[in-house]
This record gives C-alpha cells, structure tokens and sequence, in this order.
C-alpha cells in the first residue's frame, strides 16, 4: 500500500515546500491569500476544492484580516461508510529573530525542510492529502468519505476555522484526525484562558505620590498573588499522561505616563493554562476574584475582560478505537510502539469533540514539539517523519473505511 506514497514522496516535499514559502502569519491573520495558494496545489492534484470565505465582521471579531476555509471530499464505495475529517491549521505565528534559514525559503538540508509552519501544521496539508491521493489510487474495499478540513485561525483559538465549519453545518463527520506528531496519539490537551487585566487609579505629581492612588503599586500586589498561584499550581497533577500540572504566565505589561507621574492606568494580559480535569468557567471566576482581591485599594478599580477561551479535550466515546488503529499501523511503519498521550497545549482538535466527535491528534513530526522547534527559530520536519506519517494515515484511513 505504501508503493503510491513512495513513488510520489518528491511530489509530496515540492507541495509543503511551495505552503512554506506563502507566509501566512496570524497576528495579523491575513491568510485568505495562502488558502487561495493551497487550493491551486490542490486542484493541481486533482482533487475539487471547496472555498469557503468566513464573512468579514466573524474574522475580525476574533482578531483577523482574511480567512478562507478549505474542505475536500472523496466519497469511496457506497459512502454509506464513515465521514472522516482531517484537519491541520495553515496560520502560522510570526517567525521571530534567531533563524539560520530564511523562514519562509523551505530549505531543504540534511534531511529535513526549514521553514516556519513546516511541522506546524503545514506540514499535514500535505500527509493527509497525499494520503488521500493513495486511496483514491487503489480504492477496493473502500466505504465512507475522507474530508480535508484546511483552515486558518488555529493560533487565535479555532472560531473561524472548525468551529466555523462545524456550525454551519458544511461538514458533519463521524470521526475527526488533528494535525499532530508521528510518535505519539494524542487524545487530549489542555485548555487556556486569555485574560486581560486593567489597573486604574489616580495620577499625581511624583513629589505628591500620596495624592493620587498608584495602579502600579496595585498591580505590584496583583502580581505577586499571580506568582504565589502559579506555586501552588505545580501541586496538582493531571491524571492523564503528558498533561503535568496548570500553568499561569504574566505575558505582557504596559501603563505609566511619565517618570515624575505617578501611574493613573496598567494593563496586563495573563495565560493560565488548564488540565482536562479543570472546569474552565470555575477557574476564570476564581482567578477573577483572586485578582481584585489582591490589588483592591483606595482609589483603585480593576477590570478583567476574557480574550481568550478554549475548554482542554479529553478523550471521548468512539476515541479507543482509532487510536488502536494507528498504533497498530505506526508499530509496523516506526519499528516502534507509539502511547495514547495528551499535550499541554490546545488545538482546534477540541471543536470535533466539543460537537461529539471521536477526535484523535495525529500527524508528521517528531517525539516532541521541541524536537521540532516549532513557534521557534528553524522549524524543521523530516522527510522521513513526513514519509511515515503518510503511510501510516493512509493505512489506518483503510482500516476506518473498510467496506
């Protein structure tokens, strides 16, 4: 089965090559153009591209420029078998300082492509495309449809990429495949909450300070609270494996008008990180409150407002036997015994388990997000990574199909 991919492994290297050279950076979000890209490769492929533009006031809600959703759909035997979606996300975060390569040049060197997105989650257009291609070219014993679900917006938290899709019913799969690693299956992550954090008193000359009230010297307190949480934080562990324990980061500060003024406003944006087994509207109230506890004063007002939401993923009904699916396959591609694992990220993955779909992560890539310095300088996936991802998609693609 793995003859097609073999013969067309170059074929498949110049189609990620020609992704990873089309920037398509979230911030700013302006990605309509690289789906118009990956839709001309597609269709160069044979395949029929269905283009759908999310309306403008839906991006920029969320943060946006342009978004246009991709779906393909191959329907094998009867189609009266399972839908099967496969989703990876084409936005990728801004390159950033450090790189030896041109980060958008996909080069090509000691076995690997160099290029931002090229295992994040570029690199999956490509194994579940190719992947496609090899049933189509032997398709005996097949039932069900493959989709291809290419969106955009993975990076800001998914609303208008598969929950998009999902909620207007342009796809209604059976089982959903998320970008993800050639080493491990991954059916669970955790969830984020984005908060923001706004810190206002009342300026005063600085040789007067006890005249106004200082938001600095609040959000000094705000702080401390927050890194006293995030001790007690690494007291809980989550149950599933390679979840590990909430996390909570200050990432971003700003405020002040002048050296010799005492500070009238602060802004601060916080991640907190949660575990599959955290509810995440317990811990936004909690986290609320711990904040305006901390930094309450005379003259102070706080004000919080959400950012960003997203639930962890768990691991559903329907999930098991997937995962026994491509493990099966990868032992045989990998020479290795691939573990069902969570990551303590979020992903889009959790849109198709939210709407009670056996969601599984699986991909090409290495043993760790590290490995693959992905959201880092010279992001990089193996050719060999990317070969066996694809035939271990496409076999296990067979299996969910058979007629």
């Amino acid at each position: 089965m793995g003859d097609f991919i073999d013969a067309n492994f170059p074929r498949e290297v110049d189609f990620l090559k020609a992704l990873v050279r089309v920037p398509s950076d979230n911030p700013p979000g302006d990605c309509a153009h690289h789906a118009e890209e990956a839709a001309r490769l597609l269709e160069g492929l044979g395949f029929a591209v269905a283009r759908h533009t999310v309306p403008d006031g839906i991006v920029k809600q969320h943060g946006m420029v342009s978004a246009t959703n991709l779906i393909v759909r191959e329907t094998f035997g009867s189609g009266r078998g399972p839908v099967i979606a496969m989703n990876a996300h084409g936005d990728v975060v801004p390159p950033g300082e450090g790189w030896t390569h041109d980060p958008y040049g996909a080069v090509e060197k000691g076995g690997a492509i160099y290029g931002r997105g090229a295992a994040v989650s570029k690199s999956d257009f490509a194994t579940y495309a190719f992947a496609l291609l090899a049933l189509k070219d032997n398709p005996l014993g097949l039932d069900g449809t493959v989709e291809l679900h290419l969106t955009y917006d993975e990076e800001i938290g998914g609303h208008t990429g598969p929950d998009w899709l999902l909620k207007q019913k342009l796809t209604t799969p059976d089982i959903a495949f998320s970008a993800g690693f050639s080493y491990a299956v991954v059916t669970a992550h955790n969830g984020v909450l984005h908060l923001e954090i706004t810190v206002s008193g009342r300026q005063a000359h600085a040789a007067m300070p006890e005249s106004g009230a200082d938001a600095l010297e609040a959000a000094t307190r705000i702080l401390a609270a927050i890194y006293k949480e995030r001790k007690r934080l690494t007291r809980i562990k989550s149950k599933l494996r390679g979840i590990g324990s909430p996390k909570i980061t200050v990432g971003l500060i700003a405020g002040g008008i002048n050296t010799n003024v005492v500070p009238d406003r602060i802004v601060m944006r916080v991640d907190r990180r949660l575990i599959p087994e955290e509810k995440g509207t317990r811990v936004e109230r909690e986290l609320i409150a711990l904040v305006k506890r901390a930094g309450a004063g005379k003259g102070i007002k706080i004000t919080c407002r959400r950012i960003l939401f997203a639930e962890p993923l768990k691991p559903g009904p329907g999930v098991k036997r997937v995962v026994e699916t491509i493990q099966r396959h990868a032992k045989r591609e990998l020479k290795t015994p691939i573990p069902e694992t969570g990551v303590p990220l979020y992903t889009d993955a959790r849109h198709y388990s939210a709407a009670g779909i056996p969601t599984v992560l699986y991909g090409a890539g290495p043993r760790s997000i590290l490995e693959a310095n992905a959201h880092s300088a010279n992001e990089h996936i193996k050719l060999s990574d990317l070969k066996a991802a694809t035939k271990i998609v496409e076999a296990s693609l067979r299996d969910l199909l058979k007629a």
